[in-house]
């Protein structure tokens, strides 16, 4: 390799870097950019699932406490640990369900529990990890994000 092929190397993999480092920290998504994702995203086939009447009460009273009131403390926590129930009831639904109605045998049942309960443990560490670090715009996108995937509508004040 020449001098001068070196010379032009280097400028590219600064370029690549500063691409990159730029795209990591950049803020939470403007409200028009969020509006026209989650209006592509309805457009889009989904599968979800239902939680419990008392689930979905609290997922509404945590986000609208934090729409309320986004400057409070403590936001953080009480969406992380929605989350955490959302995870293992989402889990629930797609994967013990469907083993339940297969009548695969409380064994085979057993098994996928305790694998997906695990599963569900670290999910909920590594997303607790970071929604309790997110500013108060960043857990606003994820509350109407949470409100987008179901029927969690605003309550009319």
């Amino acid at each position: 390799m020449t001098t001068s092929s070196r010379k032009t190397a280097k400028p590219a993999a600064k370029t690549a870097v500063k691409t990159v480092a730029t795209t990591v920290r950049k803020p939470a998504a403007s409200v028009q950019q969020t509006a026209s994702a989650a209006s592509a995203a309805n457009a889009e086939p989904s599968l979800r699932f239902h939680v419990s009447k008392r689930l979905q009460a609290k997922a509404d009273t945590v986000l609208a406490a934090l729409e309320a009131a986004p400057d409070e403390a403590g936001h953080g926590d009480a969406v992380a640990q929605l989350v955490a129930e959302l995870t293992e009831v989402g889990m629930d639904y797609y994967y013990l369900k469907a083993l339940r109605l297969a009548q695969v045998g409380f064994v085979a049942e057993q098994s996928a529990r305790l694998g997906l309960s695990g599963a569900a443990r670290i999910i909920s560490s590594v997303s607790r990890k970071y929604i309790v670090r997110m500013d108060q715009d960043q857990l606003l996108v994820v509350a109407r994000h949470i409100r987008e995937l179901g029927s969690i509508t605003p309550v009319k004040r």
